[in-house]
């Protein structure tokens, strides 16, 4: 992020904690009738960050989806694998080290469900020298959903995830297998 995306921060997280304190008032809102909270699905993400400086669009990506309730942030932290096979885990701020936080907004997020073997997991996907930035964030959009599900007596059985370089490889395959069904 540049210098003077970074004074534009603190209106964000101005902004941030009114949405957070009307968001917190909302979801008290939506208890399921045994009067539990209702959160949506948990996921993380496991980023391999590039050597070369970051231009700040990812994170500019990771606010906008908070603004808009879509996700709640959990956990940001990064982890730098060494040579020794040892890990050094840090609290994402200021990422590239020109002196400017760049995720600010973020700052102290920590809910304490990363912990230490989820760290060392972690750096040993990476390459020694190499960082890798891990996100744990709530599927906030789904609390609604969840909240109704619960209501209605459903349980959740099963859940997953379908890598995207897999979908994008089927629907290859199937565009390639209409366009041929069209030109014949």
């Amino acid at each position: 992020m540049t210098e003077g995306s970074t004074a534009e921060q603190g209106g964000m997280a101005d902004s941030m904690t009114e949405q957070d304190n009307m968001f917190e008032k909302e979801s008290m809102a939506e208890q399921d009738s045994m009067g539990e909270m209702a959160v949506g699905p948990i996921d993380y993400l496991a980023i391999e960050l590039p050597a070369a400086r970051m231009k700040g669009e990812g994170l500019a990506a990771i606010v906008d989806l908070v603004d808009q309730g879509i996700v709640t942030v959990l956990d940001m932290r990064a982890v730098t694998r060494e040579a020794d096979g040892t890990f050094t885990a840090v609290a994402i701020t200021d990422l590239d080290h020109d002196g400017f936080l760049d995720l600010a907004v973020f700052e102290g997020v920590e809910s304490g469900l990363l912990d230490d073997d989820d760290l060392r997991q972690a750096a040993e996907l990476i390459e020694p020298g190499k960082v890798v930035a891990l996100l744990v964030y709530e599927n906030t959009w789904a609390r609604p959903f969840v909240t109704a599900m619960r209501r209605a007596g459903a349980e959740l059985i099963a859940g997953g995830r379908i890598p995207a370089d897999e979908v994008e490889a089927m629907l290859d395959v199937l565009e390639a297998d209409e366009a041929q069904v069209q030109a014949t």
